[in-house]
């Protein structure tokens, strides 16, 4: 076969999740592994038996724009386009010096469906929201319900749920809810604590004064489902706001709400080592911390997820280890959940083929209380720890996706797969040079 042909393949995936072996190795990083097969580089089946299965993938944080739409005519919304460039895949390989923001095509609804369900193993998502008042949304409501349209006419059943933003610390703000669930349909409500609001830099979420009337409204409209942004600071806001340490009291707050923690409290300026209740001022340490000094058990109810912190970590073997590690631990191995930040890192199958190899060590297991990423494990971190969240009946939905369009459309496409990176990276040397010249 083709270079290229072979790179898109299970061995060419294979092979380099290898080569991260070697380097972490080389690195004296030995904490986490992808466990492969040795000739899984050059024979399909070996690389298929770890990088292919039947689990039901349901990723919990996915994102999409709308590029027209009228964030883009403010300054404010444009300046977020314009930071997408550098943030997203599709912009990082842009090049057509014709359309600056051209870039934001491919982060539609169409290339959303082809990334995440054609180009991966993905079943069910989320589709989330970003950290930006309501008019700079990128992808407002009723444009997501049109998402969510796109996916229901290929597909029969719900494969594609809702999160409605909410501004707690915004005068007027809950005045939406209602909307959000009974003319849109939400599922979930989605807050960034650290997104100011009038007279505040930030919130947290045990403020009884902010977060009781959106509980008790939460209640009345029997959503019980909260995520929270945690982890991951951003320009706006006090970055205090973006840490744990309100995690655990919120959930003793309200034990009858479910906490979904966004990205697991990670936070890329920090290392993630063992849990350490001396060193939590940032990272999932505070997590682990503001939980065990409320007493919040593991298995409760707050829930880890960990979109965009996998993908981050996924070359950094001993801070994967340590970050998988101490949620399984210490949330606990029912509520960790799985979510990738796509489309704006294209297709996530490459997350998922690395997850499916990941393995800690058996020293970190020893030393620090880790669990055996079984098959079992990993399935209930793939989807069904989120089915049981959002109450989704896994072997019926799994029955109607089988037969819908959507799975009948893949199961052709696959036969000549064209994965987005083969669109968005350069294919000669003459497109690597002009994208090395943009500086991106």
């Amino acid at each position: 076969m083709s270079r290229r042909q072979f790179m898109i393949s299970s061995c060419g995936a294979a092979n380099v999740l290898m080569a991260l072996n070697a380097a972490g190795a080389a690195a004296g990083e030995i904490g986490g592994v992808f466990a492969l097969a040795p000739d899984a580089a050059v024979d399909p089946a070996a690389a298929a038996a770890t990088l292919a299965s039947d689990d039901f993938i349901f990723d919990v944080q996915n994102h999409a724009v709308n590029p027209t739409g009228p964030w883009r005519r403010r300054a404010s919304g444009l300046r977020l386009a314009k930071s997408m460039r550098g943030a997203t895949d599709a912009g990082k390989a842009w090049t057509a010096a014709d359309d600056e923001l051209g870039y934001l095509n491919l982060l539609d609804g169409e290339h959303y469906v082809k990334d995440v369900f054609l180009d991966s193993d993905t079943q069910m998502a989320v589709m989330s929201v970003l950290s930006v008042d309501h008019d700079d949304e990128p992808l407002p409501i009723q444009d997501a319900a049109a998402v969510r349209a796109l996916v229901d006419r290929l597909g029969s059943g719900r494969r594609l749920l809702l999160h409605g933003k909410i501004l707690p610390n915004h005068a007027g703000d809950l005045d939406r809810m209602e909307a959000f669930k009974t003319q849109w349909g939400v599922s979930a409500w989605k807050l960034y604590t650290q997104l100011p609001g009038e007279g505040s830099s930030g919130y947290r979420l045990d403020d009884e004064a902010l977060m009781t009337p959106f509980v008790e409204k939460s209640r009345r409209l029997g959503i019980d489902i909260v995520c929270a942004h945690k982890g991951f600071r951003f320009g706006s806001g006090d970055p205090a706001f973006a840490t744990c340490h309100d995690v655990g009291r919120a959930a003793r707050l309200y034990p009858d709400m479910k906490f979904l923690i966004y990205h697991g409290g990670y936070d890329k300026d920090g290392i993630e080592g063992p849990y350490d209740p001396d060193r939590a001022e940032i990272g999932i340490n505070t997590l682990v911390k503001s939980l065990q000094d409320n007493g919040i058990a593991p298995n409760a109810n707050v829930y880890a997820e960990l979109g965009a912190t996998w993908r981050q970590l996924m070359t950094r073997p001993d801070q994967a280890a340590h970050a998988w590690g101490k949620l399984l631990k210490h949330v606990g191995e029912d509520n960790v959940l799985w979510g990738t930040d796509c489309i704006w890192y294209g297709s996530p199958q490459d997350q998922i083929q690395a997850f499916r190899a990941f393995q800690f060590s058996e020293s970190f297991r020893e030393r620090h209380g880790y669990p055996e990423l079984t098959p079992a494990l990993k399935a209930k971190i793939f989807g069904l720890n989120a089915a049981r969240v959002y109450k989704v009946d896994v072997p019926g939905t799994r029955r109607r996706l089988d037969r819908d369009a959507l799975s009948l459309a893949r199961e052709g496409y696959l036969a000549e797969a064209d994965p987005s990176f083969l669109t968005y990276g350069p294919k000669s040397m003459a497109e690597f040079r002009a994208l090395q010249r943009s500086g991106h």
